[in-house]
């Protein structure tokens, strides 16, 4: 799955490229081969290309695969090797953990002058000083080098580990600005002195805010709802995902929030991203997507609903109500609900919709409205003038007397307006519905 925390910084990556006549690079880090599947790969870049982040625009570049430049990763690690910037380690974990007297202090340096020519390949930090991350989000974060351990940069087999790897590649592919999640900036302190040690000038960085859930904890794959592709299959709509991403952490000013990404890219300033914690609020983005979805033409609103759509319901009943449908939808998947009973031959009734709208009496309502549909126009300004007279018999409001009817011809309590329903649904079918919901009330 694509993270929508993963999808909120490819874009504002996007952004920043697209503003500055610059590129994105889409790089798969695939160094680690318990990671690495082929359809994981495919995912990113099918989930890249619903949101727009795409080879269409000339602003992308990749993918880019890190085990491509493993050559280039070697010769880096021997480099820090030869500059006395790095050294072989052959300690174990036991081994630290046994000269420290705890499980949780890091690496105490034990092997760098003991001149070893084989082990794993670790890089030396300095003892004294701080080291500074002058982030675009963050400001400046200063880390107390005496707390730093010398970190591992490639095993024992000479592999070498993402650290490293992720500092050559970003060199050798002119990497000027790396916008990533929080959790990455105790990387940040590592390549800011590979970066130096490997002869370039550290990029700039900007490390965004954590996205958080309703109860404000960090968003979990297993608790929460966070793969791009589950929105997708839901019926987001990617404008709309788009938008709602783009302001987790930033805003355009102007109290402005619904808007097109042609008008965000001039705005967007990685400066300007707050570095507070992001709420992703799930009914926020379904009330964008419902705007979106309204915006539609609705041809292309047809057209986006088609999936969700069983192949074989007759695509000009759905025309007829699907500008009903349009403004009353949240996300795509719900069209099937909402038209569904046009094309059954009888309603999918919901249990609870049934025991709400068939209590106190019923039968009189639909027995009276089915009497008068003989010899009714069959249109919206008829139908409903004939339930409020016959609701009008019993004391009851429009809105009361609708509501058995509604359930025996759609099986639910809410959904399309009732009489536009009824004229497409056809005199037939409705009469026939009455009929067989009279019948099961009496069972």
């Amino acid at each position: 799955m694509f993270h929508v925390g993963s999808a909120r910084a490819a874009l504002f990556n996007w952004a920043l490229a697209e503003q500055s006549g610059g590129r994105f690079i889409l790089r798969i880090e695939d160094t680690d081969t318990t990671r690495n599947r082929p359809e994981w790969t495919e995912g990113i870049i099918a989930a890249l290309d619903w949101i727009g982040v795409n080879g269409t625009n000339p602003a992308f570049e990749g993918p880019y695969f890190q085990s491509a430049f493993e050559p280039q990763h070697r010769e880096a690690v021997g480099k820090l090797l030869a500059d006395g910037r790095a050294y072989f380690c052959d300690c174990t974990r036991e081994d630290v953990q046994a000269r420290t007297g705890s499980e949780h202090k890091g690496y105490d340096g034990h092997c760098r002058s003991r001149g070893l020519s084989a082990g794993a390949v670790r890089f030396r930090m300095p003892d004294e000083g701080l080291t500074v991350i002058d982030d675009l989000v963050r400001g400046r974060v200063e880390f107390p080098n005496d707390a730093q351990e010398d970190f591992v940069i490639a095993r024992s087999d000479g592999s070498p580990l993402y650290v490293l790897a992720n500092a050559v590649d970003d060199i050798t592919q002119a990497v000027t600005h790396v916008a990533r999640g929080e959790e990455h900036l105790p990387n940040a302190v590592r390549q800011q002195h590979l970066w130096p040690a490997l002869g370039a000038r550290p990029p700039v960085w900007a490390h965004l805010p954590v996205i958080v859930n309703e109860q404000r904890k960090k968003l979990s794959k297993r608790r929460d709802k966070v793969a791009l592709e589950g929105y997708r299959a839901e019926g987001y709509l990617p404008e709309a995902m788009v938008n709602y991403l783009m302001l987790l952490g930033w805003g355009p000013g102007d109290d402005r929030e619904i808007m097109p990404w042609s008008e965000m890219v001039p705005l967007f300033r990685l400066e300007d991203v707050n570095s507070a914690n992001a709420f992703f609020d799930e009914k926020k983005l379904r009330a964008f997507n419902g705007e979106y979805i309204r915006a539609l033409p609705l041809d292309t609103f047809e057209e986006r609903c088609a999936p969700y759509l069983d192949p074989a319901w007759d695509r000009e009943t759905f025309s007829k109500v699907a500008a009903l449908a349009q403004t009353r939808i949240g996300v795509l998947s719900e069209i099937r609900q909402n038209v569904d009973f046009l094309f059954l031959d009888e309603p999918d009734f919901d249990q609870g919709s049934w025991d709400k709208a068939m209590k106190n009496s019923p039968e009189e309502i639909l027995d009276g409205y089915l009497g008068r549909l003989e010899l009714l126009n069959w249109d919206t300004d008829s139908l409903k003038t004939a339930l409020e007279e016959v609701g009008a018999q019993y004391g009851l409001k429009l809105g009361k007397a609708q509501a058995p009817v509604r359930v025996a011809l759609t099986g639910r309590t809410v959904g399309l307006p009732l009489f536009e329903s009824i004229e497409v649904l056809g005199r037939e079918r409705t009469q026939d519905r009455i009929r067989a919901a009279l019948a099961r009330l009496r069972g």
